[in-house]
């Protein structure tokens, strides 16, 4: 995710911050990159920040997202994060504050999925090893509900370890919101461009840079059927 950030930024940036954090997934591997990059997690619960490692670049801060100042180059809310915004007037005032944090040239990196079967309910299911073991984690994503007249669904994710098991380990209740929404949502906040991407990379050029290039349905590049995409605002 980090060679991606850097290739949608498309210069150097070394600061980022990332928004409705949790336990800092994203911060950490970022500011792990060199002793030049620095990122500042962010998230209302201070349970989920506590788990986060403890690096002099990383920065664990416990404040609500929709308020928060912090300047960046780059700032990232994943995990679908967007949706845990469900009025549009909400989302266009915190769009407006994340614009104002960034640096010149910087980016809001978000991701969001859809599709034929997005308001269906359903259950998806894939295994991780635990780092240093040879255990391996059961990982299902299931959608309880959906409602697609007020776009809001429910989301529980269960946690296995051979016969251990941690069912609705995590619930969401959220808007999912569409690519159309989001990107207004954005430009009325004064975003310049908003660019959709439906992969991380393509491939690696002879210097090393990751080539990506966004979603063009017109040169015959249109979405799956279901997709998770990334979208990338300019300031």
């Amino acid at each position: 995710m980090c060679r991606f950030l850097h290739a949608a930024h498309g210069k150097k940036p070394l600061s980022l911050r990332e928004d409705f954090a949790g336990p800092a997934g994203l911060a950490a591997e970022w500011a792990g990159q060199s002793p030049a990059h620095t990122a500042l997690a962010v998230d209302i619960d201070r349970e989920p920040l506590s788990h986060a490692p403890a690096s002099a670049r990383l920065k664990k801060k416990v404040a609500d997202a929709l308020r928060c100042r912090d300047r960046a180059d780059i700032i990232a809310l994943f995990n679908f994060a967007a949706g845990e915004i469900h009025d549009r007037r909400r989302l266009v005032a915190y769009f407006k504050v994340l614009r104002a944090s960034l640096k010149k040239g910087g980016i809001a990196a978000l991701d969001i999925y859809g599709g034929s079967n997005a308001f269906a309910p359903g259950s998806l299911s894939t295994f991780a090893r635990i780092p240093g073991g040879r255990q391996r984690v059961r990982y299902t994503w299931q959608q309880v509900a959906a409602d697609p007249d007020t776009g809001m669904v429910e989301n529980h994710l269960h946690f296995s370890i051979g016969r251990q098991k941690w069912p609705s380990a995590f619930i969401y209740k959220w808007r999912l919101w569409s690519i159309p929404e989001l990107r207004d949502a954005l430009l009325e906040a004064g975003f310049s461009t908003v660019e959709t991407y439906d992969r991380l990379g393509d491939a690696v050029d002879q210097h090393g840079n990751l080539r990506i290039r966004p979603v063009s349905p017109e040169k015959g590049r249109p979405l799956d059927d279901d997709f998770v995409v990334y979208l990338i605002a300019r300031k």
